[in-house]
C-alpha cells in the first residue's frame, strides 16, 4: 500500500526531483511482482483502455521473464521521466500561449463589429438620403421622359421623312435622266433604289415599304421597256434568233456581218439590262414547277438572257402546246431533237459575242449555259405536263424515257450542261413517275430475259470462230444479259438522288437473281449431261456474270453507291457493327449477296463435272486395278518397254474428257476441273491400285512407266510439271523402284527412327515428302523383290 500511495502522488508533483528519487529508490527495492501490477494501474488511471495492454507489453519486451534484465529498468525509468519532463513544458508552453491567442481574436472581433456598426450607420442616413432625393427628383423625371418620348417620335418622324426624300430624290434623278435620255445613269440610280429598297425589308414601316416598292416597280417597268425595245429592235438586226444551222446560215448569206457599231449597241443595252437584274429578281415572281419534283434552287436567269429566249419560247409553244400538229404526245423526240438544235445554232453567237460581254461587265454568268437553262426550263415544263398522260401506257412511257436519257447525253457530252442544273432526271425522280419507270424497267428486262433464254443460239457464244476473242466461251444469253445490265446502269448513273440509284440497283440485284434461277433451273434439266454442251455453256454464263460482276464492284460508281448505302444503312441501324465496318473498309461490294450465290452454283456444277468425268475414268480403270503386279516380267527382260493393255481404257477415257472439256469450257473452269479432277485421281490410284496389290520389280517398273510417262504427259500441255499434281503416285513409285540396298538402308532407318528428323531427312533424301513415314513403311512391305536371308 505504500508503494502504491508513492506512485500514485507522483503525477501530482511532476516537477519535484524528490517525489521522483523517492519513486526510483522505492522502485528499486520492490520485486517484480509487485512492480508489474503497481505500472500497470498507474498507466491505466491516465488513459484510456488500450494502455494497460501497451504497457505490459512494453514490459514484457524490455524485461520479460529474465530476471536479469531487471538491471535496465533503472534506465527505463530516467528515459521515461525525461519524456514526462518534456512533455509537461511543451503543454506549459501551448497552455500559455492560447490564452494570448484568444485574446487577439476576441479584440479584433470586437473592433470588426464597431466598423461594422458605423457602415450600417451610414448605409441607413444614405438610403434615407437616396430616398428623399428621388422622391423629390420624380417630377422631374416624369417631364424628362415626356420629352425624351416626344423627340424619339420625332426623330422616327425626321428619318421617316428622310426616307420618302431619297425616294423622291433618287426618283427626280431617273426622271431627269430619262428625259435627258442618259438611260445608263436612270439604270444606276435604279440600282440604288433597289438596294434602299432591299434594306428597308426588315422595317414594320408598311406604307413606307409599299411605297418604295411601288416607286421602283414604276421606274423598273419604263426602263426595262424602254431597254427591251430597244435590245429586241438589236437582235432583229442581227437576224436573232438563228433558227437554222449555222453553216447554212454562212452558206445562205442569211447572216449578215455584224457592224462595230451595232455590236457597240448591244454591249450598252446588254450591259443596262444587267443593270436591271436585281430589281427584276425583287419585282417579279419567279416561274417554277411544283415541289415533289425536287429542282435545285437556282437563280433566275439574266435579263438580258430571257429577252433573248422570248422569241424561242414563243415558237416552242406554238408548236409544242395547244391542238398543233406537231404537239405529238408520242413524239417526244421533237421538242428534245428542236431544243438541242437551238442550243447548237447559238452557241458560236454566245460565245463569241455574249460572253465577252458578261467577262467584261464582272459577270460570273456563262452565257451559254444560261441560254440552255432557260430552254431547259421549257422541256421540264412541257415533260411535267405529258408524263402524267403516258403513265400507263408502258410503250409510250418507255419511248419517253428513252428519248430523255438521248437527250440527257446529249445535253451534257455536246453542251457541257452540268448536273448541278436542273435536268429531265429531276422529272423522272418524281415518286410516281420514277416507280413506274421501275416498273416498265423490270417488265421489259423480263421480257428480254424470256426472249434471250429461249433463243435458239441462246447457249452458243458470238464469237466461237474467233479464238483470240472468245477466250471466255460466253454464250450468247449471258453475254445479252449483262448487257442489259449495263444498259440500264447507263439510263440510271444520271439521277439527282443516290436512293433513287440504290433502288435502280436493287432493280439489276433482283434481275441477276432471277437470272441465276432460271439458270439452275436449265442446268437441272441437264444434269444427266453433266460433261454436255448445254451444262457447260451454263457453267461458263455463271463464271462470265461473276467475273463481271467483281470488276464492277471496284468501279467509281458502284463504289459511290457502296458508300451510300452505307448512309442509309446507318441511319436505319438495319446492320451490325461489323457489317458497317466491312462496307467502309471497302471489303465487302454491293454485289456480295449475288457473287456468294453465283460462286456457291459454279463451284456445285464444277464439282458435278469433276465426279462424273472421275466415275467415268474409274470405271474404265477396273482391268488395271486387276493388273498382275506381282508377275509381270522385270525390265531387262523386256526389250522396251510400253503401256499397260489394261491402262489404255482409263487413259483414253482420259484424255477423251480433257478434250471436251478444254473446247467447252473457259481456261479459268477447266484449269480448276482438271486440277480437282488430278486430284481425286491421285488419291483413286494411289488407294486402289497401289496400295490394294504387291508388286515385283517387273510390276514396279511397270507402273512407273504408266504414270511417268504416260498418264503425266495427258496433263503436260496444261502445265510445265504435271507429276507435281501426283504427289502420292509419283513419291509411291519411287519407293517401289528404290534398289534393294536403298529400300533395305531406308527401311532401317525407318524402324530405327521412328518419329525422329533422321527418318524425315531420310525420305527427303530419295525424294519424299508428301507420304508420312507410316505409308512409306507400308508401301515397302508391298515389295516382293527382297534378297533371301537364307543367302
Amino acid at each position: 500500500m505504500l508503494l502504491a500511495g508513492g506512485i500514485d502522488e507522483a503525477p501530482a508533483a511532476p516537477c519535484c526531483s524528490e517525489s521522483g528519487d523517492e519513486r526510483r529508490s522505492m522502485e528499486e527495492k520492490s520485486d517484480i511482482n509487485v512492480a508489474a501490477p503497481v505500472g500497470c494501474e498507474q498507466v491505466s488511471e491516465g488513459t484510456d483502455d488500450d494502455l494497460p495492454s501497451y504497457v505490459s507489453a512494453f514490459i514484457e519486451k524490455e524485461v520479460g521473464n529474465d530476471l536479469k534484465s531487471l538491471k535496465k529498468l533503472s534506465e527505463l525509468i530516467e528515459q521515461m521521466t525525461e519524456s514526462k519532463v518534456k512533455l509537461e513544458e511543451q503543454v506549459l508552453t501551448i497552455s500559455s500561449e492560447i490564452p494570448k491567442r484568444i485574446q487577439s481574436a476576441l479584440k479584433n472581433a470586437e473592433e470588426s463589429k464597431q466598423f461594422l456598426n458605423q457602415f450600417l450607420e451610414q448605409e441607413s442616413h444614405l438610403f434615407s438620403s437616396i430616398s428623399s432625393h428621388l422622391l423629390t427628383a420624380q417630377p422631374w423625371m416624369d417631364d424628362l421622359g415626356a420629352m425624351i418620348s416626344q423627340i424619339e417620335e420625332i426623330e422616327r418622324h425626321l428619318a421617316y421623312l428622310k426616307w420618302i426624300s431619297q425616294i423622291e430624290e433618287l426618283s427626280d434623278n431617273i426622271q431627269q435622266y430619262l428625259m435627258t435620255n442618259n438611260v445608263p445613269e436612270a439604270a444606276s440610280t435604279l440600282v440604288a433604289m433597289t438596294q434602299l429598297d432591299i434594306k428597308l425589308q426588315e422595317s414594320s414601316c408598311t406604307h413606307l415599304l409599299g411605297f418604295m416598292r411601288a416607286t421602283v416597280k414604276f421606274w423598273h417597268k419604263i426602263l426595262k421597256d424602254k431597254l427591251t425595245s430597244d435590245f429586241e429592235e438589236i437582235l432583229t438586226q442581227l437576224h436573232w434568233p438563228f433558227i437554222a444551222p449555222p453553216q447554212s446560215q454562212a452558206a445562205g448569206g442569211s447572216r449578215p456581218a455584224s457592224s462595230p457599231e451595232l455590236l457597240g449597241n448591244l454591249e450598252t443595252l446588254f450591259c443596262q439590262l444587267l443593270k436591271l437584274q436585281t430589281s427584276d429578281e425583287l419585282l417579279t415572281e419567279p416561274k417554277q414547277l411544283p415541289e415533289k419534283y425536287c429542282l435545285p434552287v437556282s437563280p433566275p436567269v439574266a435579263l438580258p438572257i430571257q429577252i433573248m429566249l422570248t422569241p424561242l419560247q414563243k415558237r416552242f409553244r406554238y408548236h409544242f402546246r395547244g391542238s398543233r400538229q406537231t404537239n405529238v404526245i408520242s413524239k417526244p423526240e421533237w421538242y428534245l431533237a428542236q431544243v438541242l438544235m437551238w442550243i447548237g445554232n447559238h452557241t458560236e453567237f454566245l460565245d463569241e459575242k455574249i460572253q465577252p460581254i458578261l467577262d467584261k461587265a464582272g459577270s460570273a454568268v456563262n452565257a451559254r449555259l444560261e441560254f440552255s437553262r432557260g430552254l431547259m426550263m421549257l422541256v421540264l415544263e412541257k415533260l411535267a405536263s405529258d408524263i402524267p398522260c403516258l403513265l400507263y401506257d408502258d410503250n409510250l412511257f418507255c419511248h419517253l424515257v428513252d428519248e430523255v436519257l438521248l437527250f440527257e447525253r446529249e445535253l451534257h457530252s455536246a453542251h457541257g450542261y452540268p448536273s448541278t442544273f436542273a435536268s429531265c432526271m429531276h422529272i423522272l425522280s418524281e415518286e410516281s413517275c420514277f416507280q413506274r419507270w421501275l416498273t416498265v424497267e423490270r417488265k421489259f428486262a423480263l421480257q428480254k430475259m424470256d426472249s434471250m433464254l429461249s433463243s435458239e443460239v441462246a447457249w452458243v457464244s458470238q464469237y466461237k470462230d474467233i479464238s483470240d476473242v472468245d477466250e471466255m466461251k460466253v454464250p450468247d444469253c449471258a453475254e445479252t444479259f449483262m448487257t442489259l445490265l449495263l444498259v440500264i446502269t447507263d439510263r440510271y448513273k444520271n439521277l439527282p438522288a443516290a436512293s433513287r440509284k440504290l433502288q435502280f440497283l436493287e432493280l439489276q440485284k433482283d434481275l441477276v437473281d432471277d437470272f441465276r434461277i432460271r439458270l439452275t433451273q436449265v442446268m437441272k434439266e441437264e444434269t444427266r449431261a453433266p460433261l454436255g454442251f448445254r451444262y457447260c455453256a451454263i457453267l461458263n454464263a455463271v463464271n462470265y456474270i461473276l467475273v463481271v460482276l467483281a470488276d464492277w464492284a471496284d468501279n467509281v460508281f458502284f463504289l459511290q453507291l457502296q458508300q451510300a448505302a452505307l448512309e442509309v444503312l446507318a441511319e436505319s441501324n438495319t446492320l451490325s457493327k461489323l457489317q458497317l465496318g466491312q462496307l467502309a473498309s471497302m471489303e465487302s461490294s454491293v454485289f456480295d449477296d449475288m457473287v456468294s450465290l453465283l460462286e456457291r452454283l459454279k463451284h456445285d456444277m464444277l464439282a458435278r463435272q469433276v465426279d462424273h468425268a472421275f466415275r467415268e475414268v474409274k470405271d474404265a480403270a477396273k482391268l488395271y486395278k486387276k493388273e498382275r503386279w506381282l508377275s509381270l516380267p522385270s525390265q531387262s527382260e523386256q526389250a522396251v518397254m510400253s503401256l499397260s493393255s489394261s491402262a489404255c481404257p482409263f487413259l483414253l477415257t482420259l484424255r477423251d474428257r480433257l478434250l471436251q472439256l478444254e473446247q467447252q469450257l473457259c481456261f479459268s473452269l477447266f484449269q480448276m476441273f482438271w486440277q480437282q479432277l488430278v486430284e481425286k485421281l491421285d488419291v483413286h490410284i494411289y488407294q486402289e491400285v497401289i496400295l490394294a496389290n504387291h508388286f515385283n520389280e517387273g510390276g514396279a517398273a511397270q507402273l512407273q512407266f504408266d504414270m511417268t510417262r504416260n498418264l503425266f504427259p495427258l496433263f503436260s500441255h496444261y502445265c510445265k510439271r504435271p507429276e507435281n499434281y501426283f504427289k502420292h503416285v509419283k513419291e509411291a513409285c519411287v519407293v517401289l523402284n528404290l534398289n534393294v540396298g536403298s529400300a533395305l538402308l531406308l527401311k532401317d532407318v525407318l524402324q530405327s527412327a521412328s518419329g525422329q528428323p533422321p527418318a524425315t531427312a531420310a525420305l527427303n533424301e530419295v525424294g519424299i515428302y508428301k507420304l508420312a513415314q507410316r505409308d512409306v513403311e507400308i508401301l515397302l512391305n508391298l515389295r516382293t523383290n527382297w534378297p533371301n536371308p537364307g543367302k
